[in-house]
């Protein structure tokens, strides 16, 4: 026997490590004309992600709002900005590759330090790493029995684009002190030449109305197109969108009494999607004659299938920092944001938010937190990304030192399929195989076999298997008989 070999070779792109880590950024405001401070918000942005022997590298900006009573109670603000750069080591790394960074802050603290504020913001990382790999795969191995699948085969295509949504509406107050906003990514599909982003801004704005704070809530939708020359079919892709910068310009009406507010807000995109093609693989194969030594090669993809989405209403008693009685008169519950993981059926986490509220003639605040947990019928296993909002809280006072939250939720999973494929990439002849002289032989299957199992155990092919057993329905019981028949050579 002699073994006659082709292929097919090429490259694509997958995912080789999701990365994660913290760092802390801090920054340092003059306490000069600073009393009790009310709320901090950190706003944090990409600007740059490279990946090098070993390490990748990303950096961004943060710029952090901070609300603060001055000494005649007055409610104003102070905002600065510090640009950062940090790093992760991983030894999967390399120049060549091509990664996506989200970042988020997960924690804020204000302490003083001498005459001076430090805000020390913890800021997380997630870096998903693609990098280029060679399929080789067998076409052709002439000399033995195949077993042939069709598959997919996927490679992975990254994309990254900005684009401003702007938004104007009437409001009821005098004056914003912190736009607060989050964006989801409801919907996302490749098409010529371009990917389609469809979503949601949630705003939280918090204002000053008749000289005292106020949370104003609003919801942008917005569609934007980014440019993607990879792109070629129409696919679904997973998307984040964090926001880069966003400005708020309020002119009061004095003549409707109102508030004039012009948002616009520029918004960052980095997504994946899986270009498919479809093949015949061989997937298994053996020789009559001889034992072949095969070499497997396996492919694990998840390509999008849908972007689920969710509203949820989450209540119940809340935690908060400070005792509150019933001299506490709530004011407004601003800056709301959620931490969650993956459970079983759904999310669990807690809502937080600053409540700023008044007591014995004097501005105070607090955080307060709302634990929840979420079932979301359909949510998958294979769910890859979920992304939470917060689109207004509630606060009141169930009773004397309990504080109760509303809020609304709002979820937007992207449900994958885990898509894997194993075939053959190579192979080679071994030992000359003994076989039997009988005529006919009997042989006793196992249960579960199936046709392609039978017949590699039995040296024949599938074809023959069928046309010498024609009763026989597989998967096998165990129980049947098979004639094997051996034709004599003359």
């Amino acid at each position: 026997m002699s073994l006659s070999t082709q292929y097919s070779t090429g490259n694509y792109q997958r995912r080789i490590a999701v990365i994660k880590s913290q760092s802390i950024v801090e920054i340092r405001l003059s306490g000069q004309d600073i009393g009790e401070i009310a709320a901090v918000y950190p706003q944090i942005s990409l600007s740059s992600c490279e990946t090098a022997s070993g390490r990748v590298t990303y950096g961004g900006r943060l710029v952090c709002t901070v609300v603060y009573a001055d000494e005649n109670a007055k409610l104003c603000r102070v905002q600065k900005g510090a640009e950062f750069s940090h790093f992760a080591d991983d030894e999967r790394l390399a120049p060549a590759q091509n990664s996506l960074c989200a970042l988020s802050c997960e924690r804020a603290q204000v302490k003083r330090d001498g005459s001076s504020y430090v805000v020390a913001v913890v800021v997380g990382a997630e870096i998903s790493v693609f990098a280029s790999a060679e399929r080789n795969y067998l076409s052709a191995l002439d000399g033995a029995i195949l077993k042939r699948e069709n598959a997919k085969l996927y490679t992975a295509v990254t994309f990254t684009g900005e684009s401003e949504v702007e938004d104007d509406f009437d409001c009821s107050a005098e004056d914003v002190l912190v736009p607060a906003a989050e964006a989801l990514v409801l919907d996302c599909n490749c098409r010529a030449g371009t990917v389609e982003v469809s979503g949601e801004i949630y705003l939280s704005l918090l204002a000053v109305r008749d000289g005292k704070p106020v949370s104003l809530d609003r919801i942008i939708p917005y569609k934007c197109e980014i440019a993607c020359d990879d792109a070629l079919l129409a696919r679904k892709a997973v998307c984040r969108a964090e926001i880069k910068e966003i400005s708020v310009n309020a002119k009061v009406n004095e003549e409707k009494g109102k508030c004039d507010v012009e948002v616009v807000a520029r918004l960052g995109f980095a997504g994946t999607y899986y270009d498919e093609e479809e093949v015949s693989l061989i997937t298994d194969a053996f020789s009559c004659g001889n034992g072949l030594q095969l070499t497997y090669a396996e492919e694990i993809a998840s390509p999008c299938t849908e972007i689920k989405v969710y509203s949820e209403r989450v209540s119940g008693l809340c935690a908060t920092k400070a005792k509150l009685d019933y001299t506490c008169a709530f004011l407004a519950a601003a800056l709301p944001r959620a931490e969650f993981a993956r459970s079983s059926d759904g999310i669990e986490g807690s809502v937080s938010a600053t409540l700023l509220y008044e007591q014995n003639g004097e501005m105070r605040s607090t955080e307060v937190n709302l634990p929840f947990a979420v079932s979301l019928a359909g949510l998958g296993e294979h769910c890859s990304d979920v992304a939470v909002a917060v689109c207004g809280v509630n606060l009141r006072q169930r009773a004397e030192g309990e504080c109760e939250a509303e809020a609304v939720l709002k979820i937007a999973a992207a449900e994958c399929e885990s898509a894997g494929v194993r075939y053959l990439s190579d192979a080679a002849e071994g030992e000359e195989l003994k076989t039997c002289d009988s005529a006919i032989s009997v042989y006793i299957p196992s249960a579960g076999d199936d046709l392609w199992a039978t017949a590699k155990k039995l040296l024949q092919s599938p074809e023959e298997i069928q046309a010498t057993n024609p009763e026989l329905a597989f998967p096998l019981t165990g129980r049947e008989r098979i004639l094997v028949y051996r034709p004599r050579n003359s």
